[in-house]
């Protein structure tokens, strides 16, 4: 499918999506989030897609959120069911996301960045949520991702000034997992998505929901009980990757994943 304001390119079992919007450092205006929800709903729909890598285009921005001009010129607002991005209330999609943060991940581009499973920043990265600066509030999932990802006293810390995080201070609260020089921001995401390819995608996807899942129990032991019922690991026992796995470790031989 063509798309204006968003590219689509898959590579092998790795789709990468970039938002293509740099004269405005990839802000986000209604038809892109609509375009987004469109190309997540491909990806989590085929099965021959494992990972995805989402990034933005030029070398300046990641996104730099909500695209304020668009909204005070008039422009419609309107978002998809599935959030900022086509993303960020998407709680379904249990194949791991990987955000290749090139510049500046500001208010919603934070926020995509933070609906991924894992951050490969470029060492000039800036993350911030100033939503605040402009009467505004991150309302899109980071005044809740990020509280559970660092911990409420370094969020706050975030949140109530709106202050801006270098890549570098990011990895070292612990919401970034890789800082790498920009020219090897791709090549860094690509890595850990081959990584990732290795396993069942099956496993993958069983293991990302349990985790997510089970941080919402009330408990370690409700977690821990509950987990079979989860959609993706009664997926996991019926899969023939399931049987694939024992299979090669014991013949001594690679996996030959299907992913079904």
């Amino acid at each position: 499918m063509a798309y204006e304001f968003i590219k689509v390119e898959r590579e092998g079992p790795v789709t990468v999506i970039t938002l293509n919007r740099p004269e405005v450092m990839n802000a986000l205006h209604s038809p892109a989030h609509f375009e987004l929800h469109e190309a997540f709903d491909a990806f989590a729909a085929d099965p021959e897609q494992w990972v995805g890598i989402v990034t933005g285009a030029g070398e300046r921005a990641f996104s730099a959120g909500n695209d304020l001009k668009h909204q005070a010129g008039g422009g419609g607002m309107s978002s998809p069911p599935s959030g900022f991005a086509g993303l960020t209330s998407r709680f379904d999609l249990n194949k791991p996301l990987i955000a290749a943060v090139n510049g500046i991940a500001m208010g919603g581009g934070f926020e995509i960045a933070l609906a991924c499973d894992l951050i490969v920043a470029a060492e000039g990265a800036i993350f911030a949520l100033p939503e605040p600066r402009v009467g505004l509030a991150a309302l899109a999932g980071g005044l809740h991702r990020l509280p559970r990802m660092i911990g409420q006293k370094q969020a706050m810390g975030m949140i109530l000034t709106g202050r801006r995080v270098t890549a570098a201070e990011g990895q070292t609260l612990g919401f970034v997992n890789e800082v790498v020089p920009a020219a090897e921001l791709l090549t860094a995401a690509r890595r850990w998505a081959a990584q990732i390819c290795e396993l069942s995608p099956m496993s993958i996807r069983a293991s990302k929901e349990a985790v997510y899942k089970g941080l919402d129990e009330a408990t370690l032991e409700d977690a821990i009980k509950g987990q079979m019922k989860y959609p993706a690991i009664g997926a996991l026992f019926r899969s023939e990757d399931f049987k694939e796995g024992p299979m090669a470790f014991a013949q001594k031989r690679a996996p030959a994943w299907k992913g079904r």
